[in-house]
């Protein structure tokens, strides 16, 4: 990939400037650039204690970075952290039942979704949320996602390692 969006990431993740949101705004510029965002977040998955954490949001008055929450053991939880496979929903109808905050996610404008896993070892260690209006997910732009992961992995590990060095 040689587009000026993944070279932007490249550059980004080498920076030494107020990291790691640094890197996630240049992944959210990736995303829109490969498969399109309206509202984008990333959260931490902690497999083991079934809980995630948000960790970026490009709405962070509606969507902020905060604490932790319980797994959503809905089909969703299926897909995306058991099968590590991007789960898809492109009507609010299909959002409603998976997502609690379908209301809101719909009031934003949005009514399609894809929640690409950030998987490191075997292991999913966060999700990379893109959302946008109805139907806006075809197929062509959910295989496009993949590119996404590896960046998103990346952006993920580089959380944890600031995190553990401020520890």
């Amino acid at each position: 990939m040689s587009n000026p969006d993944y070279l932007a990431f490249t550059r980004a993740m080498a920076s030494d400037t107020a990291q790691p949101e640094t890197a996630f705004k240049a992944l959210e510029a990736l995303a829109k650039d490969v498969v399109g965002v309206k509202l984008f977040t990333v959260m931490i998955a902690d497999t083991d204690a079934r809980v995630s954490e948000r960790v970026y949001s490009n709405m962070p008055d509606v969507y902020p970075v905060s604490g932790t929450k319980p797994y959503n053991e809905t089909y969703w939880s299926d897909v995306t952290l058991k099968r590590r496979e991007t789960f898809v929903a492109n009507t609010i109808e299909a959002i409603a039942e998976v997502f609690f905050d379908h209301k809101l996610i719909n009031e934003l404008g949005c009514q399609s979704v894809i929640n690409v896993p950030v998987t490191v070892d075997g292991q999913v260690i966060g999700t990379i949320n893109c959302l946008h209006e109805e139907g806006f997910y075809t197929p062509e732009r959910v295989a496009a996602a993949e590119a996404l992961k590896l960046p998103g992995a990346v952006c993920v590990l580089l959380r944890e390692k600031l995190k553990q060095a401020a520890a």
